[in-house]
């Protein structure tokens, strides 16, 4: 077949609906263009009394996927180190890292708000080393960073939200199981349960609100106590593990799929079991090869 022939073929292929012309010339999904909801509106949210939808993703195709979807933002979370890396814990991730994620999820989806996670260590140093890694992952295509903690003093996540937020640089707090401090925390545990760590949570999400940041991302503690938290911040509060009564939820996206191997935590809801369906298209896949059922006629070039 000449290129002339093949062109031909191929049109006509388009016209007739199959699955070459589901996909534009880029081979992504068409983009919703749905305005995306900023740093601001964040509070305005919380003020509306809307709850606020955030996923964790970590690539292109699928942030092409959520960008097609009514999930309000996106974060890349270091937990890139364990899903997408194999790694035992988010220590591992680095800037370079962090930022290879952030541009693919950019691509995937060019509409979203997207919040790019600060990896270990990251806060502590020099005003240009902090500034320098904040400045990478927006210009990777972050919309805001993530830090975890709310330590005082000098290489202290305090010292680092200020000055980022005096830069310019939207920030997002995060408390309760901060995944990056598992090592002081002596593993992956609920926080806040006695009454010292009930009030110092509370206490060090009021100082994040007057560091500047517009959100608190809150990990794995009592009900109760995220509901009072949520309560007494004009910050939203959104929960994972954190129970109802906070202003959003988040969840990573292969949790929620049901993609993560072994034993999720509690606070994990499957709306899907991909790994069983993704096992069973494998192997449908494989039999048809087997059996010569694949490529059909219609899945041959003539």
């Amino acid at each position: 077949m000449n290129s002339s022939e093949l062109q031909n073929r191929d049109a006509k292929q388009e016209s007739s609906g199959s699955p070459v012309s589901n996909l534009p010339a880029s081979g992504a999904p068409a983009a919703r263009h749905r305005s995306r909801i900023t740093a601001p509106e964040f509070i305005s949210r919380k003020q509306k009394n809307i709850p606020i939808s955030m996923v964790t993703c970590y690539d292109y195709w699928s942030a092409s996927i959520i960008a097609e979807t009514d999930i309000d933002c996106i974060l890349v979370g270091d937990s890139g180190a364990m899903v997408m890396h194999g790694y035992a814990s988010t220590l591992p991730a680095t800037v370079d890292m962090m930022a290879l994620h952030i541009a693919a999820v950019r691509r995937g989806a060019p509409q979203a708000f997207v919040i790019g996670d600060m990896p270990f260590m990251t806060e502590v140093g020099s005003i240009d080393s902090i500034v320098s890694h904040a400045r990478t992952l927006m210009q990777a295509g972050a919309n805001a960073v993530k830090l975890e903690g709310a330590v005082e003093g000098y290489g202290g996540s305090l010292a680092a939200i200020e000055l980022l937020v005096r830069s310019g640089v939207p920030v997002m707090g995060h408390l309760g199981l901060t995944p990056q401090s598992v090592n002081s925390f002596g593993g992956y545990r609920v926080q806040g349960r006695a009454g010292d760590a009930r009030e110092k949570l509370i206490e060090d999400a009021r100082r994040l609100e007057e560091a500047g940041c517009f959100a608190i991302v809150l990990e794995c503690v009592p009900e109760e106590l995220g509901s009072e938290m949520a309560e007494k911040l004009t910050v939203p509060v959104i929960g994972i593990g954190a129970g109802s009564g906070v202003d959003g939820q988040v969840l990573v996206l292969h949790d929620l799929l049901g993609l993560t191997p072994g034993k999720t935590p509690r606070f994990v809801r499957k709306y899907l079991d991909g790994a069983a369906l993704m096992h069973e298209a494998l192997e449908n896949f494989h039999k048809d090869i087997l059996t010569r059922a694949f490529p059909d006629e219609a899945e041959s070039y003539t």
